[in-house]
């Protein structure tokens, strides 16, 4: 199956752990991707640590129709690196779209600087949109990020 590694790195002005805990939590994946409309059916963390939930993504479609494409995704935050942490896991979506997902923060001057790594693997004729897609979300995540935690550090 084709495949695609798509990367965007940013700054934060978070401390890691802050940035870390919000990934971690899936109810804040709604909105985070412009295209997660809803989160639902989360279990508890398993003995491994990874969480596993369904979220669903929706695109619009002619005539304000649209197309809820119901996503299963596993979550795991990794605290082993001292230099970093590291939220991630899978996507498996209808159409055999496969994503897997890693966030790797490290503490910055100013809060965190953050690696957003997504490998996409999709059938051919998919692999175009499927990345278009993936990296108008990723584009995206690093300015709602930002809104959202800073806000939070405001705030509280």
């Amino acid at each position: 199956m084709p495949r695609r590694i798509i990367r965007h790195e940013f700054d934060l002005a978070a401390e890691p752990d802050v940035v870390a805990g919000h990934l971690t939590e899936p109810r804040n994946y709604v909105g985070l991707s412009p295209l997660v409309v809803e989160v639902r059916d989360i279990a508890d963390a398993d003995d491994a640590g990874i969480t596993r939930y369904t979220a669903v993504e929706r695109f619009p479609l002619p005539f304000g129709r649209h197309l809820d494409n119901r996503i299963r995704v596993t979550l795991r935050r990794d605290d082993g690196d001292p230099t970093r942490l590291s939220v991630g896991g899978d996507v498996r979506s209808p159409g055999w779209v496969r994503m897997g997902y890693r966030f790797d923060i490290i503490a910055s001057g100013a809060g965190s600087h953050v690696v957003d790594e997504l490998d996409l693997r999709a059938p051919f004729g998919l692999l175009r949109f499927a990345a278009g897609q993936a990296r108008s979300v990723q584009l995206s995540r690093a300015a709602i990020l930002q809104d959202r935690l800073t806000g939070a550090a405001e705030i509280g």
